[in-house]
């Protein structure tokens, strides 16, 4: 009678330890499951890399610290004079605080159709372009470049969505690479705002 008590007794204890294991074990999944589906931090234009007109590879972690203006460029367009403005507006505050950067693109009406090597020349004998210029690339579309996607997708800026509409559309992006403004075509690269920018007021 008393091993029956005892078997009995062992029985109910081996039950519940089962039990309790399998609740820890549901407990754990769960936690994992939440741990999975935490949202994700937003990036920053310091998480990208691209390739220069000349083939060298560009790492946008080399601009923490600097305040940047992004635009994509054409050699055939009403708006291509502005290279001259960039230019200056690099001249005067690029350095440690501040630099410009090109991404010249074929997206718009055909108007940045030559090479990487003749953009290169372009921009040098016409405007004597020295802020750093980008590889010809696609700023719109399937074949965006992460840069674009990132400038234009909220929910990778985590700030606002915009559709790049022309050439010399100009995006500001802040010391720690997070997404400040975007401004078209038309605004000048000499508009107070950006030079204020640029300036680090």
């Amino acid at each position: 009678m008393i091993r029956t008590i005892s078997s009995i007794l062992f029985l109910i204890v081996a039950m519940s330890c089962q039990e309790t294991g399998q609740q820890q074990t549901q407990l754990a999944s769960k936690s994992s499951v939440n741990t999975e589906t935490s949202e994700t931090p937003m990036s920053t234009l310091h998480d990208f890399k691209s390739q220069t007109l000349d083939g060298q590879s560009f790492d946008f972690a080399s601009l923490k610290g600097k305040r940047v203006l992004i635009v994509n460029t054409a050699s055939e367009c009403g708006y291509t004079p502005q290279y001259e403005q960039l230019q200056e507006l690099y001249a005067t505050y690029g350095g440690e605080n501040f630099t410009v950067i090109g991404f010249p693109s074929n997206d718009f009406g055909g108007q940045e159709p030559g090479s990487n090597e003749e953009i290169a020349s372009f921009c040098q004998k016409n405007y004597g372009v020295s802020f750093p210029m980008m590889a010809k690339t696609p700023v719109k579309g399937a074949q965006q470049h992460p840069v674009y996607q990132w400038l234009t997708h909220k929910d990778r800026n985590g700030k606002e969505d915009v559709e790049v509409q022309w050439n010399f559309n100009k995006f500001l992006v802040n010391e720690k690479g997070e997404w400040v403004a975007y401004y078209p075509s038309s605004t000048s690269p000499l508009d107070e705002k950006i030079v204020s920018f640029a300036e680090g007021k």
